[in-house]
């Protein structure tokens, strides 16, 4: 069970200083996992708004969507993270560490590529609302393509973290193609 500022992360509800106390604090959850989602969710509300805006509803709602999943993430990131510190603090000398430790990793790397994955969806999603939209807005959509870039690269890095002693892993190609997607919503409109 979550205690503390973890506890106030379970929920939607929860104010923005609340999770960025939580994410400050010297635990190992919320960490950068639950802070690319909350990035993501970000980038998404903004390309929401831009839609909405427009008068775009299919975008408007694939963009609820994609808010809702990544905040649902982010709550999931708080739990995919502990089992990896608990294998890496079995003593050295056990004869089942390195096996823990890398099947709690490879377990770990699920929601951050989830979560690099939707991101990159963002992104493209918000760079072409910025060229569709209301151009009042298209700095808006803009920002949400920037902001989602930004965290499909961090979660893309910690499945690379993750995944460092699974080189063929093909959870790494995933996440290689999910920052490429959001790297090519880079264009300008």
């Amino acid at each position: 069970m979550a205690r503390g500022h973890n506890a106030a992360i379970t929920s939607n509800a929860v104010s923005l200083d609340a999770f960025l106390a939580a994410v400050a604090e010297r635990t190992p959850a919320p960490g950068g996992g639950a802070a690319a989602a909350a990035s993501c969710a970000l980038a998404a509300a903004l390309a929401e708004m831009a839609a909405r805006y427009a008068g775009l509803e299919d975008d408007a709602a694939r963009a609820a969507a994609l808010r809702a999943e990544a905040l649902r993430l982010g709550e999931a990131d708080l739990t995919a993270y502990p089992p990896v510190l608990e294998a890496l603090a079995l003593p050295a000398d056990d004869p089942e560490r390195a096996r823990r430790v890398a099947a709690a990793k490879a377990a770990a790397a699920g929601v951050p590529l989830a979560i690099a994955e939707a991101a990159a969806e963002v992104a493209e999603l918000s760079r072409a609302l910025a060229r569709a939209g209301k151009r009042s807005l298209a700095g808006d959509a803009l920002a949400g393509a920037e902001i989602a870039a930004a965290a499909c690269r961090a979660a893309a890095r910690l499945v690379e973290i993750n995944l460092a002693g699974a080189r063929d892993d093909p959870r790494l190609t995933r996440a290689r193609a999910a920052v490429a997607r959001a790297g090519a919503a880079d264009s300008t409109p």
